[in-house]
């Protein structure tokens, strides 16, 4: 489903922008289905990375503080432009707030007009787990049905339901330091048909586990798993570990594994492989999924998914999204840009309005 093209649009129309509400974006995933929803975005995001090399690419641009970090992410294809705006503050969950929050923009190439306004903090735990779910379907042991999720956070069931949906994984073993974490994504789960374990440590988390997935919030070097607790055919999706300073995997995991990434010059700064030498070996998706390289050879094969997110992953969800309100269904009208009747004259337009 791709974006409507401006120039499709009725010129009346080009003062205003679609914009989707936290409401409206609730509706529009209600209205398809979870899963389908999921399904929908993972099939755009794998046409993107598909056709990686016609991409403006760059790496976030980031604002490092204290108490966390602001971002903007950035790419472009011939025809349109997004961005989004994404924040990571790990403290926000003790005082009440979301650890992350995001809106996003995409515009017309053409003029630079922007053709969608969205909140994205729900879309980018969509599209979040839309892409680890896709990456799953390359990588994980074929026939897997067992996932550990060490860190039952705001992404976990997001998760849960799009490896159910691409990869067909129904029994979850789950872990988290916080015992409440762990209710709350038992509860939502069973709620959706999972099969569902919980676990008092990682390491029993793990046990039976094809596909591993961390995330955890934490802005620290720390070391969700160890070596031990990673046998052979394994696949990990490790997801938590997203800027400088914070990391989940013990080193010597990296150096047993086959690690793929997203855009190797971002991750080699915020992902796990920070704690390796610039130069060691990684394998981009985008070449995988062209199907240039190899992704999984074999059974005994440790792959593992050094996961940052990137750029072109927001672009194909704002596409996605911007497709499926062409209607004009699930999207309210924001008068947003200036629209006087000379092109010229915007201050006799301010003028005019007094």
């Amino acid at each position: 489903m791709m974006a409507v093209k401006p120039s499709t649009l009725k010129p009346s129309a080009l003062a205003y922008v679609p914009f989707v509400s936290v409401e409206n974006m609730m509706k529009l995933v209600h209205a398809h289905g979870v899963e389908a929803f999921i399904t929908g975005l993972a099939a755009v995001i794998e046409e993107d990375f598909k056709r990686w090399p016609e991409f403006d690419k760059t790496p976030r641009v980031a604002s490092h503080s204290r108490d966390g970090v602001i971002e903007l992410m950035p790419t472009a294809d011939a025809e349109n432009y997004g961005f989004k705006y994404v924040n990571g503050h790990p403290k926000n969950m003790r005082e009440g707030y979301q650890t992350v929050t995001a809106f996003g923009v995409l515009s017309s190439v053409a003029n630079g007009y922007p053709i969608l306004l969205t909140e994205m903090t729900l879309l980018t735990a969509l599209r979040t787990a839309a892409t680890s779910a896709l990456v799953g379907k390359y990588l994980a042991p074929k026939g897997a049905e067992v996932m550990a999720m060490i860190g039952n956070g705001a992404q976990c069931e997001f998760q849960a339901m799009a490896f159910r949906a691409l990869c067909g994984i129904n029994r979850l073993r789950l872990y988290d330091v916080d015992p409440a974490a762990t209710d709350k994504a038992e509860r939502n789960l069973l709620a959706q048909g999972f099969e569902v374990v919980r676990c008092t440590s990682p390491e029993a988390a793990v046990e039976g586990a094809q596909v591993i997935t961390t995330c955890t919030a934490d802005k620290q070097y720390a070391t969700i798993l160890t070596d031990n607790m990673v046998g052979a055919g394994v696949h990990i999706n490790a997801i938590g570990g997203d800027c400088p300073g914070k990391t989940e995997l013990h080193r010597d995991i990296l150096l047993r594994s086959d690690i793929f990434v997203e855009y190797p010059e971002q991750t080699r700064i915020e992902g796990e492989i920070q704690q390796l030498e610039p130069d060691h070996p990684v394998t981009e998706l985008w070449q995988v999924m062209r199907g240039e390289v190899a992704g999984r050879r074999d059974a005994k094969q440790i792959t593992l998914f050094d996961s940052v997110g990137f750029a072109i992953e927001d672009f194909s969800a704002l596409c996605y999204v911007h497709g499926l309100i062409a209607d004009g269904q699930f999207c309210e009208m924001l008068d947003l840009l200036a629209d006087p009747d000379d092109p010229r004259d915007l201050f006799g337009m301010l003028t005019r309005a007094a």
